[in-house]
């Protein structure tokens, strides 16, 4: 019976089995288990790293609860697509880059490093977090690859906070990143932002309270219209949402989006060239029924699904939507 455990024994990374939502192992929706891309459109791979964190740690543990939460978005089509995405793309579960935190001043080098190995496969990067420091070292890779980058980050926080070239923070980088110019702040937007910075280094910032008046479909015209045509990566750290929506992660605010107004929002962004995704900040310890981990899981597979449009899929959705 060729049914089950999909994750070590199916060798092929388009289509997928049968599985129980319930059993079976663990990888990120089901994906093959493999370290050979080639003919590969997407890695998806852990970043088990928080040691940049500046109050409560635990998502180092984010990829292994982001692979556990994906399991029911593995079961049927896609919601509101209507397509099976691996149909449509190649996609295999790289497993977790090897971190030694003990040497904390290799972490960022090597995340870099397994980034671009990724990239010069031909494959697209799909990194789980992990802290948010893990951004910069993903933005330089593939920076390297397609030029300056046209930023969506998804966000309580900018990130943009002073900073120094030692310095691991996860709340220096985007700021950081700019400065080196990998990020053209020009391109670039910032979605749900509720905390202060004396300054936006350029970028637009669409702040939560901005959204919740004015609205998803005015944030996609503004983040679609900056990104135009540019190599778009979009961070995603799961702050972004209100802690009701995410309670699992390390520094929440209050007054954040809805999952529905995120989840909006990035499916709004297929018209642009999408390179890259992180999703970042999800910190088993302090979930609520996998709440958070389940969120981060399904901005993961929406990604995945705008990647499968791109290649041909169509929606086709089912009642009014």
């Amino acid at each position: 019976m060729s049914q089950g455990d999909q994750a070590f024994r199916k060798h092929d990374p388009k289509g997928r089995w049968a599985e129980m939502t319930y059993g079976g192992a663990l990888s990120f929706l089901r994906r093959p288990y493999s370290r050979d891309l080639a003919n590969v459109d997407v890695a998806v791979w852990g970043v088990p790293f928080d040691s940049a964190v500046t109050y409560r740690p635990g998502c180092r543990l984010g990829p292994r609860a982001i692979r556990a939460a994906s399991v029911q978005l593995a079961e049927l089509k896609a919601f509101p697509f209507g397509f099976d995405p691996f149909d449509h793309l190649a996609v295999v579960d790289w497993g977790d880059v090897m971190l030694d935190p003990h040497h904390p001043e290799t972490v960022a080098p090597m995340i870099e490093a397994q980034a671009a190995g990724i990239i010069a496969s031909g494959a697209k990067s799909l990194a789980l977090g992990g802290d948010h420091f893990i951004a910069w070292p993903l933005l330089k890779a593939h920076a390297a690859a397609h030029g300056p980058l046209a930023l969506i980050q998804f966000d309580a926080h900018g990130d943009l906070w002073p900073d120094d070239p030692d310095r691991i923070d996860h709340g220096t980088m985007m700021g950081r990143a700019i400065a080196e110019g990998i990020v053209d702040p020009a391109a670039s937007t910032q979605i749900g932002i509720r905390t202060y910075h004396d300054s936006d280094m350029g970028l637009e910032i669409l702040s939560a309270p901005w959204i919740h008046r004015n609205g998803v479909e005015a944030a996609l015209d503004v983040a679609v219209a900056r990104a135009g045509a540019r190599p778009v990566y979009v961070s995603f750290d799961i702050d972004v949402l209100d802690p009701a929506f995410a309670p699992g992660t390390g520094t929440p605010v209050p007054g954040g989006l809805a999952s529905w107004q995120a989840l909006e929002i990035l499916r709004g962004l297929a018209s642009l060239d999408l390179v890259g995704l992180d999703v970042v900040e999800v910190s088993p310890p302090f979930d609520v029924s996998e709440i958070t981990a389940i969120a981060g899981a399904t901005v993961a597979h929406d990604w995945l699904c705008l990647l499968a449009e791109r290649k041909g899929a169509a929606r086709r959705p089912v009642g009014r939507l």
